[in-house]
Protein backbone atom coordinates (compact mmCIF):
# COMPACT_ATOMS: atom_id res chain seq x y z
CA UNK A 1 0.00 0.00 0.00
CA UNK A 2 0.87 3.66 -1.33
CA UNK A 3 0.05 6.40 1.19
CA UNK A 4 0.15 10.37 0.70
CA UNK A 5 1.51 11.46 3.55
CA UNK A 6 1.14 15.58 4.07
CA UNK A 7 2.51 17.85 6.19
CA UNK A 8 1.18 21.15 6.04
CA UNK A 9 2.93 24.04 8.18
CA UNK A 10 2.93 27.70 8.09
CA UNK A 11 5.21 28.27 5.13
CA UNK A 12 5.42 24.99 3.46
CA UNK A 13 3.95 21.85 2.87
CA UNK A 14 5.78 18.62 2.50
CA UNK A 15 4.91 15.77 1.45
CA UNK A 16 5.89 12.27 0.66
CA UNK A 17 4.81 8.76 -0.93
CA UNK A 18 5.59 6.26 1.99
CA UNK A 19 4.52 2.53 2.47
CA UNK A 20 3.40 0.80 5.61
CA UNK A 21 6.89 0.23 6.82
CA UNK A 22 7.46 3.64 6.66
CA UNK A 23 9.79 3.73 3.61
CA UNK A 24 9.48 7.04 1.50
CA UNK A 25 9.40 6.23 -2.16
CA UNK A 26 9.12 10.03 -3.20
CA UNK A 27 8.77 13.32 -1.58
CA UNK A 28 8.74 17.16 -2.52
CA UNK A 29 7.56 20.23 -1.00
CA UNK A 30 5.53 23.24 -1.92
CA UNK A 31 4.72 26.79 -0.51
CA UNK A 32 1.87 26.61 1.80
CA UNK A 33 -1.33 28.94 0.25
CA UNK A 34 -2.29 32.28 1.88
CA UNK A 35 -4.87 32.95 0.08
CA UNK A 36 -7.51 30.12 1.37
CA UNK A 37 -8.70 27.32 1.56
CA UNK A 38 -9.94 26.78 -2.28
CA UNK A 39 -5.93 27.20 -3.33
CA UNK A 40 -4.83 24.80 0.02
CA UNK A 41 -7.28 21.93 -1.01
CA UNK A 42 -6.03 22.37 -5.70
CA UNK A 43 -2.03 22.58 -4.14
CA UNK A 44 -3.07 19.13 -2.17
CA UNK A 45 -4.57 18.04 -5.23
CA UNK A 46 -2.08 18.64 -8.05
CA UNK A 47 0.20 16.62 -5.77
CA UNK A 48 -2.33 13.67 -5.51
CA UNK A 49 -2.92 13.81 -9.29
CA UNK A 50 1.23 12.84 -10.01
CA UNK A 51 0.85 9.86 -7.42
CA UNK A 52 -1.71 7.55 -8.83
CA UNK A 53 -0.83 4.65 -6.98
CA UNK A 54 -1.72 5.86 -3.71
CA UNK A 55 -4.61 4.37 -1.53
CA UNK A 56 -5.18 7.04 0.64
CA UNK A 57 -4.40 10.33 1.92
CA UNK A 58 -2.58 11.04 5.34
CA UNK A 59 -2.41 14.90 6.54
CA UNK A 60 -0.22 16.47 9.43
CA UNK A 61 -1.60 20.03 10.17
CA UNK A 62 -1.67 22.66 12.74
CA UNK A 63 -4.80 23.79 14.53
CA UNK A 64 -7.67 21.92 16.88
CA UNK A 65 -8.38 19.00 14.80
CA UNK A 66 -11.47 16.58 15.43
CA UNK A 67 -9.62 13.41 13.77
CA UNK A 68 -12.84 11.40 14.03
CA UNK A 69 -15.00 13.85 12.07
CA UNK A 70 -12.45 15.42 9.83
CA UNK A 71 -12.88 19.09 10.95
CA UNK A 72 -10.77 21.40 11.99
CA UNK A 73 -12.26 23.76 14.78
CA UNK A 74 -8.69 25.82 14.79
CA UNK A 75 -6.55 26.32 11.72
CA UNK A 76 -3.63 27.67 13.96
CA UNK A 77 -1.06 29.50 11.74
CA UNK A 78 -3.31 29.25 8.70
CA UNK A 79 -7.05 30.68 10.22
CA UNK A 80 -8.53 30.51 7.12
CA UNK A 81 -8.95 26.45 7.70
CA UNK A 82 -11.10 27.44 11.29
CA UNK A 83 -14.54 25.86 11.40
CA UNK A 84 -13.70 23.83 8.48
CA UNK A 85 -14.60 20.12 7.51
CA UNK A 86 -11.24 19.88 5.52
CA UNK A 87 -11.67 16.00 4.89
CA UNK A 88 -14.94 16.26 3.19
CA UNK A 89 -13.87 18.91 1.17
CA UNK A 90 -10.20 17.38 0.23
CA UNK A 91 -12.47 13.64 -0.74
CA UNK A 92 -14.49 15.60 -3.54
CA UNK A 93 -11.12 16.39 -5.02
CA UNK A 94 -9.47 13.43 -4.12
CA UNK A 95 -11.41 10.44 -3.59
CA UNK A 96 -9.47 7.94 -1.14
CA UNK A 97 -9.53 7.49 2.06
CA UNK A 98 -8.24 10.44 4.03
CA UNK A 99 -6.86 11.17 7.59
CA UNK A 100 -5.95 14.17 9.42
CA UNK A 101 -4.46 14.90 12.78
CA UNK A 102 -2.69 17.64 14.43
CA UNK A 103 0.90 18.02 14.14
CA UNK A 104 2.37 17.76 17.46
CA UNK A 105 -0.07 14.51 17.87
CA UNK A 106 1.76 13.11 14.68
CA UNK A 107 4.97 14.09 16.54
CA UNK A 108 3.83 11.80 19.75
CA UNK A 109 2.84 9.45 17.60
CA UNK A 110 5.74 9.12 15.35
CA UNK A 111 7.54 8.61 18.68
CA UNK A 112 5.28 6.20 20.05
CA UNK A 113 5.41 4.09 16.75
CA UNK A 114 9.06 4.00 15.74
CA UNK A 115 10.55 6.27 18.10
CA UNK A 116 11.83 7.55 21.63
CA UNK A 117 9.20 6.29 23.66
CA UNK A 118 8.73 2.62 21.28
CA UNK A 119 8.86 1.00 24.37
CA UNK A 120 6.88 3.70 26.56
CA UNK A 121 2.86 2.86 27.71
CA UNK A 122 2.63 6.58 28.82
CA UNK A 123 4.73 9.46 27.13
CA UNK A 124 4.66 13.02 26.44
CA UNK A 125 5.98 14.28 23.53
CA UNK A 126 6.50 18.07 23.55
CA UNK A 127 7.73 19.93 20.30
CA UNK A 128 9.60 23.25 20.50
CA UNK A 129 9.22 25.55 17.85
CA UNK A 130 7.55 29.07 17.13
CA UNK A 131 5.56 27.75 19.56
CA UNK A 132 5.31 24.67 21.99
CA UNK A 133 3.65 21.37 20.29
CA UNK A 134 2.13 18.33 22.69
CA UNK A 135 0.94 14.90 22.57
CA UNK A 136 0.01 12.93 25.04
CA UNK A 137 0.29 8.97 24.88
CA UNK A 138 -1.56 7.07 27.25
CA UNK A 139 -1.17 3.02 27.18
CA UNK A 140 0.67 3.28 23.88
CA UNK A 141 -2.09 5.43 22.43
CA UNK A 142 -2.71 8.86 21.24
CA UNK A 143 -4.97 10.61 23.69
CA UNK A 144 -6.89 13.27 22.17
CA UNK A 145 -8.99 14.38 24.82
CA UNK A 146 -13.04 15.60 24.75
CA UNK A 147 -12.33 18.49 23.02
CA UNK A 148 -9.26 16.74 21.05
CA UNK A 149 -7.46 19.88 22.72
CA UNK A 150 -5.08 17.07 24.87
CA UNK A 151 -1.84 18.16 24.85
CA UNK A 152 -2.24 21.69 23.81
CA UNK A 153 0.26 23.03 26.30
CA UNK A 154 1.08 25.95 24.56
CA UNK A 155 -2.32 27.74 26.08
CA UNK A 156 -1.03 26.96 29.95
CA UNK A 157 -0.89 29.96 31.39
CA UNK A 158 2.44 30.56 33.33
CA UNK A 159 1.23 33.25 35.87
CA UNK A 160 -0.16 32.39 38.89
CA UNK A 161 -2.89 35.51 39.34
CA UNK A 162 -3.06 36.78 35.97
CA UNK A 163 -4.83 36.62 33.20
CA UNK A 164 -4.24 33.87 30.27
CA UNK A 165 -2.75 36.68 27.83
CA UNK A 166 0.04 36.27 24.89
CA UNK A 167 2.49 37.29 27.25
CA UNK A 168 1.37 35.18 29.79
CA UNK A 169 0.77 31.77 28.21
CA UNK A 170 3.66 29.03 27.90
CA UNK A 171 4.14 29.08 24.28
CA UNK A 172 5.27 32.46 23.50
CA UNK A 173 7.33 32.46 27.08
CA UNK A 174 9.19 29.31 26.38
CA UNK A 175 8.66 28.91 21.93
CA UNK A 176 12.24 29.08 20.21
CA UNK A 177 11.15 32.84 19.20
CA UNK A 178 11.02 33.51 23.08
CA UNK A 179 14.38 32.19 23.32
CA UNK A 180 15.81 34.58 20.68
CA UNK A 181 13.59 37.56 21.72
CA UNK A 182 15.73 37.19 25.52
CA UNK A 183 19.15 36.91 23.59
CA UNK A 184 18.89 39.27 21.62
CA UNK A 185 17.42 41.94 24.26
CA UNK A 186 20.58 41.21 26.40
CA UNK A 187 22.94 41.79 23.92
CA UNK A 188 21.26 44.84 22.48
CA UNK A 189 20.06 43.26 19.10
CA UNK A 190 17.45 43.98 17.13
CA UNK A 191 14.91 40.46 17.82
CA UNK A 192 14.43 39.82 13.90
CA UNK A 193 18.59 39.42 13.87
CA UNK A 194 18.99 36.63 16.47
CA UNK A 195 18.11 32.92 15.31
CA UNK A 196 18.52 30.16 17.81
CA UNK A 197 21.56 29.09 15.78
CA UNK A 198 23.40 32.89 17.00
CA UNK A 199 22.27 31.90 20.54
CA UNK A 200 23.41 28.36 20.68
CA UNK A 201 26.96 29.16 19.17
CA UNK A 202 27.31 31.37 21.95
CA UNK A 203 26.02 28.48 24.36
CA UNK A 204 29.21 26.79 22.50
CA UNK A 205 31.73 29.85 23.37
CA UNK A 206 30.42 30.01 26.82
CA UNK A 207 29.25 33.53 26.32
CA UNK A 208 27.93 34.64 29.67
CA UNK A 209 24.92 36.31 28.22
CA UNK A 210 23.89 33.28 26.06
CA UNK A 211 24.54 30.76 29.07
CA UNK A 212 22.07 32.96 31.25
CA UNK A 213 19.47 32.86 28.52
CA UNK A 214 19.81 29.01 27.90
CA UNK A 215 19.54 28.78 32.37
CA UNK A 216 16.51 30.87 32.43
CA UNK A 217 15.01 29.17 29.28
CA UNK A 218 15.12 25.82 30.66
CA UNK A 219 14.56 26.81 34.16
CA UNK A 220 10.87 27.67 32.88
CA UNK A 221 10.46 24.49 31.17
CA UNK A 222 11.92 22.61 34.00
CA UNK A 223 9.26 23.70 36.35
CA UNK A 224 6.53 23.16 33.82
CA UNK A 225 7.54 19.47 33.05
CA UNK A 226 7.23 19.00 37.02
CA UNK A 227 3.94 20.04 36.63
CA UNK A 228 3.26 18.04 33.69
CA UNK A 229 5.00 14.80 35.23
CA UNK A 230 2.89 15.82 39.22
CA UNK A 231 -0.36 15.86 36.81
CA UNK A 232 -0.17 12.78 34.19
CA UNK A 233 2.77 10.73 35.78
CA UNK A 234 4.15 9.92 32.07
CA UNK A 235 7.22 7.37 31.67
CA UNK A 236 9.17 9.43 30.13
CA UNK A 237 9.12 13.05 28.00
CA UNK A 238 10.37 13.08 24.58
CA UNK A 239 11.50 17.20 23.63
CA UNK A 240 11.38 17.58 19.84
CA UNK A 241 11.56 20.68 17.76
CA UNK A 242 14.55 22.42 15.88
CA UNK A 243 16.61 23.13 19.15
CA UNK A 244 16.25 19.82 20.23
CA UNK A 245 19.11 18.94 17.74
CA UNK A 246 21.31 21.19 20.19
CA UNK A 247 22.11 18.23 23.44
CA UNK A 248 23.67 21.04 25.74
CA UNK A 249 19.61 22.48 25.32
CA UNK A 250 18.25 18.77 27.05
CA UNK A 251 21.13 19.13 29.68
CA UNK A 252 20.52 22.03 30.95
CA UNK A 253 16.51 20.85 31.44
CA UNK A 254 17.44 17.41 32.95
CA UNK A 255 20.13 19.95 35.23
CA UNK A 256 17.03 22.09 36.33
CA UNK A 257 14.75 19.31 36.93
CA UNK A 258 17.34 18.14 38.91
CA UNK A 259 17.63 21.18 40.91
CA UNK A 260 13.74 21.41 41.20
CA UNK A 261 13.62 17.60 42.53
CA UNK A 262 16.53 18.71 44.94
CA UNK A 263 14.59 21.49 46.49
CA UNK A 264 11.11 19.89 46.75
CA UNK A 265 10.26 18.71 50.43
CA UNK A 266 7.55 16.00 48.95
CA UNK A 267 8.04 12.79 47.27
CA UNK A 268 6.83 13.27 43.95
CA UNK A 269 7.47 11.10 40.61
CA UNK A 270 10.54 12.76 38.44
CA UNK A 271 9.98 13.39 35.00
CA UNK A 272 12.71 11.62 32.79
CA UNK A 273 13.38 13.59 29.65
CA UNK A 274 14.58 12.07 26.15
CA UNK A 275 15.68 13.64 22.99
CA UNK A 276 12.74 12.53 20.05
CA UNK A 277 14.12 10.15 17.82
CA UNK A 278 12.10 11.94 14.43
CA UNK A 279 13.32 15.35 13.65
CA UNK A 280 12.50 16.93 10.01
CA UNK A 281 9.96 14.16 9.40
CA UNK A 282 8.23 13.82 12.57
CA UNK A 283 5.09 14.49 11.01
CA UNK A 284 5.32 12.27 8.25
CA UNK A 285 6.73 9.30 10.15
CA UNK A 286 3.08 10.05 12.76
CA UNK A 287 0.96 11.24 10.09
CA UNK A 288 1.40 7.60 8.31
CA UNK A 289 0.91 6.09 11.57
CA UNK A 290 -2.33 7.71 12.22
CA UNK A 291 -3.72 6.13 9.17
CA UNK A 292 -2.55 2.90 9.48
CA UNK A 293 -3.57 3.14 12.90
CA UNK A 294 -7.32 4.18 11.63
CA UNK A 295 -7.49 1.49 8.82
CA UNK A 296 -6.82 -1.13 11.48
CA UNK A 297 -9.67 -0.26 13.80
CA UNK A 298 -11.99 0.06 10.70
CA UNK A 299 -10.92 -3.34 9.86
CA UNK A 300 -11.60 -4.48 13.56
Amino acid sequence: MQILVVDIGGTFIKYACMTADMSIISRGKVKTPMSGREELIETIGKVYDEMPEVEGIAISMPGIIDSENGYCAMGGALRYNDDFYLRDCLYQRCPVKIVMENDAKCAAMAEAAAGSLKDVEDGFVLIFGTMIGGGFIKNHCLYRGKHFSAGEVSYVNTKRDGMPTASNVWGNRCGTSALCKMYAEKKNLASGTVDGLMVFDGVSRKEPEALQCLQDFTREIAVQLFNIQTILDPEQFAIGGGISAQPVFIEYIRRNLEELYAECPYQVPHAEVVSCKFQNDANLVGALQCFLHEISEDAD
